[in-house]
């Protein structure tokens, strides 16, 4: 690697890369880390690029626990750098990650909700800490549709019935739940997470890259959603946002303490179940 990032450290170990978000004060996906990350795919589509890449947050609290809400505007629009203004969208970026050249693993500490659980869903494999790990979509709760991945991946890895549980309750999932029903591919004891996937990253990393990629393209062929539907869900979210409802609801979260590190980021699931109806 040979580029710097504002929000993302990365080293390289033989033909496994790891990049590491850090954007304080608690990692909200803003223009900056959408920024660095569009630069990142684009290193990552090159060929001699490392053959694994881990993914992991600085903050043992936060992976992403959601978008900036106070500036969609300018996160959209650097998403749209990776694609055009046609795919102006976190879907349409995450489906670039899906598509990457390399094997991507998200390594879970902390929270995944919104868009920061999409950028999981994204990746080709999810490994999270038993202990310290919780997963949520909690667009419907704050009144809009999750607009960049979930309602595609969840609804193919869980099955419709719990796909709507996860959606449409918004609320906080522990790692061992979420293993359970497929939303991460194993809740590993925290003690033991690193280890274990930097073993299953280097196992992976001396195969060779051909066979890699192919297999992955073959999986990603029969899995992953077309570019259709992820426009689709992105066009709803961004209209829906806006709307008078999503304002009030985004509005009193705000005025609990949103984008801050307290009660209603670390237990965010259980203060949506509190808010109510917002008139």
């Amino acid at each position: 690697m040979t580029t710097s990032y504002e929000t993302i450290s990365t080293s390289l170990n033989g033909n496994v890369l790891s990049a590491t978000f850090h954007a304080p004060p608690i990692n909200l996906i803003g223009p900056e880390v959408v920024r660095d990350l569009v630069g990142l795919l684009e290193e990552l589509s090159h060929p001699a690029a490392a053959r694994v890449v881990v993914f992991d947050s600085a903050d043992p609290d936060f992976f992403f626990p959601h978008v900036d809400l106070t500036k969609v505007p300018e996160y959209t629009a650097e998403a749209a750098k990776a694609g055009g203004p046609g795919d102006a969208s976190l879907g349409m970026l995450f489906r670039k990650l899906s598509r990457l050249p390399a094997v991507t693993i998200a390594k879970l500490r902390g929270r995944a909700r919104g868009a920061g659980s999409e950028f999981l869903l994204a990746c080709d494999m999810r490994f999270a800490s038993r202990e310290n790990a919780v997963l949520s979509q909690p667009e419907v709760g704050i009144g809009t549709p999750p607009g960049a991945g979930a309602i595609q991946h969840l609804t193919r890895l869980l099955g419709r019935g719990r796909a709507l549980e996860a959606v449409l309750t918004s609320a906080d999932f522990d790692a061992e739940l979420a293993e359970r029903y497929g939303w991460i591919n194993r809740a590993v004891p925290d003690a033991e997470l690193d280890e274990f996937v930097a073993g299953i990253a280097g196992r992976m990393a001396d195969f060779p890259r051909d066979a890699l990629i192919a297999a992955k393209s073959a999986i990603n062929a029969i899995s992953l959603p077309t570019p259709a539907d992820v426009r689709a869900d992105a066009a709803l979210f961004q209209q829906l946002v806006r709307a008078e409802s999503s304002q009030e609801r985004t509005a009193a979260l705000f005025r609990r303490g949103l984008q801050t590190r307290g009660r209603t980021e670390l237990e965010l699931g259980d203060v949506l179940g509190e808010l109510g109806a917002v008139d």
